[in-house]
């Protein structure tokens, strides 16, 4: 498979940190690091922002989507906020992660944890086509479970 080449900057505060990798030869999504100068301690429901140390420019119509960690979901009920987090193609400022806790068990943040997830994915961008009416489907208008549970 052939490979998007794109930039990336290390910030002076996160030259020991590894730049986002593939944990496996098929694996979609890049772990990201803690860039934290210090523990960060996120007891429940606190929401803290952490810095990754590094920048991207995408190419045009490409995305980066920042998502949860497994692992860290189901072992320490952490998560992240407005998830996916979506980093636009003319974004240039550092990757920042919108965490919180939502157990009872404090976690602590460490200097280079993997933290989150960065998918990259390649964006249609489309003009609207204003009509009277949409074409009527076999769903209809029925959302949010009215298939089932």
């Amino acid at each position: 498979m052939e490979r998007l080449r794109i930039k990336i900057e290390q910030l002076p505060e996160a030259a020991d940190l590894p730049l986002p990798k593939y944990m496996s030869n098929q694996a979609a999504g890049m772990d990201l690091y803690a860039c934290v100068t210090e523990d960060v301690v996120l007891n429940k429901g606190d929401i803290n922002l952490i810095p990754t140390g590094i920048k991207i420019a995408l190419i045009e119509g490409f995305e980066a989507q920042i998502r949860p960690r497994s692992g860290l979901a189901l072992k320490h009920g952490i998560t992240l906020l407005n998830t996916p987090g979506t980093i636009d193609a003319d974004y240039r400022g550092e990757i920042k992660i919108i965490m919180i806790n939502v157990i009872d068990k404090p976690f602590v943040i460490k200097r280079g944890e993997r933290l989150a997830q960065m998918v990259i994915n390649k964006v249609e961008m489309i003009d609207w086509e204003l009509v009277d009416s949409v074409d009527i489907s076999d769903r209809g208008d029925g959302g949010f479970g009215h298939t089932g549970k």
